[in-house]
């Protein structure tokens, strides 16, 4: 048996990483997310951040699990136990280990060299030798070898096997061999570090009761479940990560809960389109019939849907589009997060055009923005974006249970009905009747005197073509006032205040929430103390311009090379942008707070100003 541990180490109680490098293809998720989940169920609080390879099989991939007493929800940038299955990457691996921390190898081989690092403790486990010996098919020992080491790892760390048998029951379900298979494994790398390493790592997992009240889900599963409160009826999609599993999530949402039971009758449409101007074009066509429609695309499917989006804003047809960010340009780097598109979104089409988009930071915003935006989206007429990130849309996160208010109403805007046609006069498309910007609509086959021709080309406040320079910049100049008046519609800014009073701010957006909140944190120790404010809609809100306005300086923090929100905030509010000073982050990675704080410490240290 084997002392791993220092009497001097500091024990470490829910407060660590755990990052596991593996291969992708080799059934590392469901053991990865077994071992976050389990923890989740043990009341601790709980993030996994998923780094995965744009192809199918054999490159490297990493799952880091944050275990966070605190609900810091951000990656931390630490690991203090690094699970090493990858060869290829072992030298990568090696050097991500925070000092003091620990290593987890296979010893089926001799251990690799430690390439000088005295400062931390390596844990040899047999995986690949344990699992020959007990299974004979050849996959299903590349299966079993990552069960074993969340055996080891829950051995090593005290995650309750039980929790985690109760899991793999839930999971394989009436498939006894299959139960029994994954539990052996589990056993197997649970028994060795008993046996072998009798006292634990000073990583320990301690049951709390810190997660009641909450689940565990993906922004795209939040969204697709939003999509289908919201009454969505229609989707059209070319599939592009990291947007597709939206639409898979919508699906199987469907075809449990939209089939007639009598019938089989499905009352839905869900269409894969030849590409991304179809799927939009199919979008726009559903929702000028009367459904509710969106496609879910990235940055990519944006570039190629910006014509008919055009289309859709300047002949005012209601449809969602849910951009999942990832980093660019051209392919750019398909399974990385960034927030690259926002100036894409909010001028997409070529020509004058100011589209409404709405920031969700979470899952739970993902379910509430996703019905948010079909109202919008038909309040004013017009194309909507749905601008999260594939952090958020495809990592699983903690959230507050999903409220729901059954007396919802769908807004569906100025509709108006056979009785509405017959009391009127002539019927114009366009007209602004009320003063607001957003005329009526009718929708297909309600009445004769409701059909109108919808057209991309000049047209007049009557629906008619025109080529009349006036006529053009009456409706254009609808337009805009129809856009501004949307800011009030939107989701609220999120504020934040010090408990004293500040000089200096944040302004940040999405995504960078977690890393922003733990940054605060962080440099208030150092005497260093900020407001914040986090944008959830555009156009922004006369909120936002004050709060800009109350500050000597506001950092703008995102995650972009180009500073695209502080480009936002310069273009649309009166903010001096002399006083919006950047901290970017665009390598790809989900955002940690160490950019954050350097950014602000670095602007200080320029200034010769420590707080």
């Amino acid at each position: 048996m084997k002392d791993i541990v220092d009497a001097t180490s500091e024990v470490r109680v829910n407060d660590f990483v755990i990052k596991i490098a593996n291969v992708n293809g080799t059934g590392s998720a469901s053991a990865n997310g077994l071992l976050m989940k389990a923890i989740f169920r043990m009341g601790v609080p709980v993030v996994g951040k998923n780094l995965f390879p744009s192809n199918i099989q054999g490159l490297p991939t990493w799952y880091e699990i944050r275990i966070t007493k605190d609900s810091y929800f951000a990656r931390s940038g630490t690991a203090e136990l690094v699970v090493a299955m990858n060869a290829e990457t072992y030298k990568q691996d090696l050097a991500e280990v925070s000092p003091g921390g620990f290593l987890l190898y296979d010893s089926t081989w001799p251990r690799p060299d430690l390439h000088g690092r005295t400062d931390i403790t390596a844990i040899g486990v047999p995986l690949a030798r344990m699992c020959n010996e007990h299974f004979d098919n050849a996959r299903t020992r590349v299966l079993m070898k990552n069960m074993a080491y969340v055996g080891a790892v829950a051995g090593l760390t005290g995650i309750d096997v039980e929790v985690i048998r109760a899991m793999v029951t839930e999971m394989f379900g009436t498939k006894a061999h299959l139960i029994d298979a994954n539990m052996k494994a589990i056993e197997l790398g649970l028994h060795y570090v008993r046996e072998n390493y009798p006292d634990p790592l000073p990583l320990k997992v301690e049951a709390m009761d810190a997660t009641a009240g909450h689940i565990m889900i993906d922004g795209n599963t939040a969204a697709a479940l939003g999509c289908l409160y919201a009454g969505a009826t229609f989707g059209a999609w070319y599939p592009i990560t990291p947007s597709t599993s939206l639409m898979d999530a919508f699906k199987s949402f469907c075809e449990k809960y939209r089939v007639d039971k009598d019938t089989g009758e499905k009352r839905f449409c869900i269409v894969q389109g030849e590409d991304e101007l179809a799927s939009i074009g199919m979008a726009i066509g559903a929702g000028w019939n009367g459904a509710r429609a969106f496609t879910p695309t990235s940055g990519p499917g944006i570039s190629l849907m910006s014509e008919f989006i055009g289309f859709a804003y300047y002949g005012e047809v209601p449809v969602v589009i849910f951009d999942v960010q990832r980093a660019g340009p051209s392919t750019g780097l398909p399974t990385r997060t960034q927030q690259c598109d926002l100036t894409l979104a909010a001028y997409a089409s070529h020509g004058d055009t100011k589209h409404i988009l709405v920031f969700p930071a979470n899952p739970k915003e993902c379910f509430e923005m996703a019905v948010q935006s079909f109202d919008l989206a038909e309040r004013f007429q017009t194309p909507v974006f749905f601008m999260t990130d594939l952090d958020i849309g495809m990592n699983d996160w903690m959230v507050p249970e999903f409220g729901w208010d059954d007396s919802y109403a769908p807004d569906r805007g100025k509709v108006l009905s056979k009785d509405d046609l017959e009391k009127i006069g002539k019927f114009y498309r366009y007209e602004d009747r009320d003063g607001d910007a957003i005329p009526y609509r009718t929708l297909p086959g309600v009445h004769p005197k409701g059909a109108y021709f919808t057209r991309g080309s000049g047209h007049n406040w009557k629906g008619g073509y025109t080529e009349d320079s006036a006529e053009y910049k009456e409706v254009l100049d609808r337009l805009t006032r129809k856009w501004k008046s949307a800011a009030k519609a939107l989701p609220a800014p999120v504020v934040m205040r010090c408990d004293q009073p500040a000089r200096r701010a944040i302004v940040s957006v999405g995504g960078c929430d977690g890393a922003v909140r733990e940054a605060m944190d962080r440099l208030a120790e150092d005497g260093i103390h900020l407001n914040y404010m986090r944008v959830r809609g555009f156009p922004f809100s006369e909120e936002v311009d004050a709060f800009i306005a109350e500050h000597d300086e506001v950092f703008v923090v995102e995650q972009n090379r180009d500073a695209q929100l502080r480009t936002l905030l310069v273009n649309e509010t009166s903010a001096d942008k002399t006083r919006l000073i950047p901290v970017l982050d665009y390598a790809g990675m989900s955002a940690n707070p160490k950019f954050v704080i350097e950014g602000v410490k670095a602007r200080l240290e320029a200034l010769g100003d420590a707080a």
